[in-house]
């Protein structure tokens, strides 16, 4: 297939809000690429397969490749192939002269390709191809293309955490989707929470049958074991087994061969109260404070999804309970069954001066949702929290002149555009946290002017609000109330943000 169809329906994708027209496009073109199919699935997924190419965005920017003359039908035009090949090459090159190998396959890739193929290598290189193809969007596409059952589709792409691999299970047959199972060693999409408007409202829609978890300020963990082999993955699906010894020693020295386990993680403080939320992202990577002494991470399981050899995810809560304190009891979350509502106050109250977030309430007759956001477990927080996307950041004032303040806030596009601005805040903000802030922002800058840095949408921000309120102010007609900054998410993606249907919804 050459590469300018890929191209083109990606434009036009990208200039269509309609969620049926995006998939019958998506279909269209998932219909004529062949062997091809994963490949393309990955890319206008926004992935590419190979993973990390070697190159960054500044190289991207750099580059001096005058774009092909010949038109996308032109003899020497770019296939799928031939560019999946360059990607393939660019990721293997290393060591002594790598650099200079990136600079040839890239000048030679660019070269070949025309502008619009420039622009859109450029967007798939940097993680910025955002055209509106959301994995619901091409899970509709695949399951339009293949002919097969919506239910198996969706749940091969939960248990392989992969668009690219489903498309091409779907397009074999249904047999290649029905023996799609969970397996060890694989992250899956975690199963997700829906906020819930308080904790009388949450026992009342999951009751009789029920359990309340403490909802730590922590990190989401999704742990494997095969044998002496054990993996840590983060909840955005990332491998992080080399930067956490203290979590995989935990897990092996459990009394089993092989476990998936679901939980948090976090740091705590001399007296058992949990230390900041920074303090446990430092071990994963993100927002690293080189000053600061490496603390041990304590694994909280609130779930257990295979156990030796059994998959569990389509047991219900309750069995899947009884299998994890079977193993690791030591390691269970803080939870109480079946309470009647003022045992769950109170158990509430409890944990939030312990200096947790709050509860979550899960039903013990449901199965493990992966990849979904059901009615079955629901967060109960003390006060309405968003994650939301850092759009830009203006300069500040007074004894904040120099560093970068006032946060532009965004809520996620459902149906895939760019976020939708829902208001400003400078509160809630440490001299720590402003200087992070300052130091940060400009390597997710997409331009600027004398007032702002307009950022990529990469950074997510979890923000504390009273509300909000109609507004003609902002495109989305809401604005929030009296926000303020709690943390920063790392931990999450811009896909993962609270939607501005989420915002609109506050208004009721």
């Amino acid at each position: 297939m050459r590469f300018g169809r890929v191209v083109e329906v990606s434009t036009a994708v990208g200039a269509t809000r309609s969620r049926n027209a995006k998939a019958e496009l998506l279909g269209r073109l998932l219909a004529e690429s062949g062997d091809e199919i994963g490949v393309v699935v990955a890319w206008l997924s926004g992935e590419i397969p190979q993973g990390r190419l070697g190159v960054g965005w500044r190289t991207l920017q750099s580059l001096a490749a005058t774009p092909s003359g010949g038109g996308p039908d032109a003899p020497d035009a770019l296939t799928v192939a031939g560019v999946d090949v360059a990607f393939t090459g660019l990721a293997a090159a290393s060591g002594a002269g790598s650099t200079a190998v990136r600079s040839e396959l890239l000048h030679r890739l660019f070269s070949r390709a025309t502008e619009s193929e420039q622009n859109f290598l450029f967007r798939l290189m940097s993680g910025e191809l955002r055209q509106g193809a959301s994995a619901g969007v091409m899970s509709e596409a695949i399951i339009a293309v293949s002919g097969q059952p919506a239910t198996l589709v969706r749940r091969a792409h939960m248990l392989t955490g992969s668009l690219s691999a489903t498309a091409r299970l779907a397009v074999a047959g249904r047999t290649a989707l029905e023996t799609v199972g969970l397996q060890v060693g694989r992250a899956i999409s975690p199963m997700l929470a829906t906020p819930a408007d308080g904790l009388a409202d949450a026992l009342t829609a999951l009751g009789p049958e029920l359990v309340v978890d403490q909802k730590l300020d922590g990190a989401r963990i999704q742990v494997h074991r095969d044998g002496d082999d054990v993996a840590v993955f983060t909840r955005t699906l990332n491998d992080v087994t080399e930067r956490v010894p203290d979590l995989v020693a935990a897990v092996r020295d459990l009394p089993v061969r092989s476990v998936i386990l679901d939980g948090e993680t976090l740091t705590l403080a001399d007296d058992g109260r949990p230390r900041p939320f920074q303090d446990t992202m430092s071990r994963f990577g993100s927002m690293q404070d080189a000053g600061d002494t490496p603390r041990v991470l304590r694994p909280f399981f609130f779930d257990c999804l295979h156990l030796d050899g059994d998959d569990l995810i389509d047991r219900p809560l309750a069995e899947r309970l009884d299998a994890l304190d079977s193993i690791a009891p030591q390691l269970r979350i803080s939870s109480i069954r079946n309470p009647d509502p003022d045992t769950a106050q109170a158990y509430l109250e409890a944990t939030i001066a312990a200096g947790h977030e709050g509860v979550m309430v899960k039903s013990l007759t449901g199965p493990y949702a992966a990849g979904r956001r059901g009615k079955a477990w629901q967060k109960v927080k003390p006060v309405h929290t968003l994650d939301l996307v850092v759009l830009a950041c203006e300069w500040g004032s007074g004894r904040r002149t120099g560093l970068l303040s006032n946060l532009h806030l965004g809520a996620r596009d459902p149906d895939g555009g760019p976020p939708v601005m829902v208001g400003k805040t400078f509160k809630g903000m440490t001299d720590a946290l402003l200087a992070w802030q300052t130091a940060e922002f400009p390597r997710h800058e997409d331009h600027r002017d004398a007032h702002a840095v307009y950022l990529r949408p990469e950074i997510v921000v979890e923000i504390e609000l009273d509300g909000a309120q109609r507004s003609s102010r902002y495109p989305g007609g809401v604005a929030l109330r009296f926000a303020r900054v709690v943390r920063y998410r790392p931990d999450k993606t811009p896909a993962e943000a609270d939607t501005i249907d989420g915002v609109r919804a506050l208004l009721r």
